[in-house]
């Protein structure tokens, strides 16, 4: 990992070298994405049956081998282990009761003038939800996307999963099921964001897409961006862990593992007071490396992206982290929610000592769907209100009429917009 010191001279070259990804769009990418989305918009479900095949490796022959029903989720429930049953319950259950928290509610005053205000709040009516399906297969993913839709009231929760060469994961169909997922489609990649987006004869069209996927899936979803909504274009996962000390090395080199396993392009960083402290993380590190099946992974992603920080105090520590943005933020400090207070830029905040990241990630209650690459800055999780639209209420009294109407009028004339103004005029007396 990187060695950094904020008393170096070259600090916030060096921070800014750290955080560099190269965001830019492959072109090649790009292009094999508009292919695709385009065949899909055009030839509908035949198009998603010949990419589905070509490249998931399966053997469909129609569109009825893409789907599955209510009872295949059931039976999918069915086959797991009672411990992964009764995990997926707890869970979906944490996950629902925070997001009942987050619903926006319809509102309404009347002014002084006898004009009734307002805003109404209604759900989506029917979100589409990408789950990996390959390499990275997340049931946890099905929770935190199906979960807050279905608490905001959404009817209709439409899955797709890719199934390579034809292998389905019954513990993310268990997700679904349990989640309340109305329609199951096994197909993946920029197709199956293109089918969401804009219809076949059998997928029907949705509001909204989210859910993580590769760089096909990210390209697609900024494609069709517009013709429905989006969650956000995630990029690779990160954790920044703030520790004084008091803190076991073992458990946050542990929480800086979970993150860099991901893939070799995430990011995991650790902020010290400590020098002594800092060396003792990395000893723990070196040496619980040894038991870590996807070593090779993590090796990379701490080479590549990963750094240690050596601050001055808590207070430079958090001034560093509002800078960074970080997805998941550890706060493995005394009095964490003092601390907490300080921060401004942040997808989650882990607060103390026995707050792992990875509870976040599957059980705690908020949702694990968070914005990455910096855009903390400006981006909250996900969350019931992506799938809650607001509509405002206008109800102007004959009395309000008056008082507004000459306001209107004055405004529209000086925009040269006269039948704007005429309108408003027309209900003056």
């Amino acid at each position: 990992m990187k060695k950094l010191d904020t008393q170096s001279p070259d600090f916030q070259a060096g921070l800014k070298a750290l955080l560099a990804f190269e965001t830019a769009q492959n072109p090649e990418t790009e292009r094999i994405v508009a292919d695709i989305c385009a065949d899909v918009q055009k030839r509908g479900d035949a198009a998603l049956i010949k990419y589905t095949n070509k490249f998931d490796q399966t053997n469909a022959k129609s569109i009825d081998d893409l789907i599955l029903t209510q009872a295949d989720l059931k039976s999918a429930f069915e086959r797991i282990p009672n411990d992964v049953r009764t995990a997926l319950q707890t869970a979906a259950r944490r996950v629902e009761s925070y997001h009942q928290r987050q619903k926006m509610e319809s509102w309404s005053y009347t002014d002084e003038d006898g004009t009734l205000l307002g805003q109404q709040i209604t759900p989506l009516d029917r979100v589409g939800i990408y789950v990996p399906g390959g390499k990275a297969a997340y049931p946890s993913s099905v929770i935190m996307n199906a979960m807050p839709a279905h608490v905001a009231g959404v009817k209709e929760i439409i899955m797709t999963v890719p199934t390579p060469k034809g292998e389905r994961n019954d513990i993310v169909l268990a997700a679904a099921y349990v989640a309340g997922v109305t329609k199951v489609f096994t197909v993946g990649g920029a197709q199956a964001v293109a089918a969401l987006a804009y219809g076949t004869e059998t997928i029907p069209q949705v509001d909204k897409i989210t859910g993580p996927g590769n760089a096909f899936v990210a390209a697609a979803k900024r494609r069709v961006f517009g013709v429905v909504g989006i969650d956000m274009v995630a990029g690779p996962s990160e954790i920044l862990v703030i520790a004084d000390g008091t803190t076991p090395a073992d458990w946050v080199a542990m929480d800086l593992f979970s993150q860099a396993e991901h893939d070799e392009i995430a990011q995991a960083i650790l902020i010290g007071t400590s020098q002594a402290y800092l060396n003792e993380v990395e000893a723990a590190m070196n040496r619980l490396i040894e038991t870590m099946p996807r070593r090779d992974i993590i090796e990379a992603s701490l080479g590549n992206r990963g750094a240690m920080i050596l601050a001055k105090d808590l207070d430079e520590a958090c001034g560093i982290a509002n800078y960074i943005a970080p997805e998941h933020l550890e706060l493995s400090v005394e009095n964490p929610q003092e601390w907490a207070k300080k921060i401004r830029h942040a997808g989650a905040i882990f607060m103390g000592c026995y707050t792992g990241e990875s509870l976040g990630d599957y059980c705690a209650g908020p949702n694990h769907v968070l914005p990455t690459s910096r855009t903390a800055r400006f981006s909250s999780p996900l969350g019931t209100y992506d799938f809650q639209k607001r509509s405002s209420l206008i109800q102007v009294s004959e009395h309000g009429a008056q008082k507004l109407g000459e306001t209107a009028s004055v405004l529209a004339h000086g925009e040269s917009l006269t039948a704007h103004a005429r309108a408003a005029e027309f209900r003056m007396k």
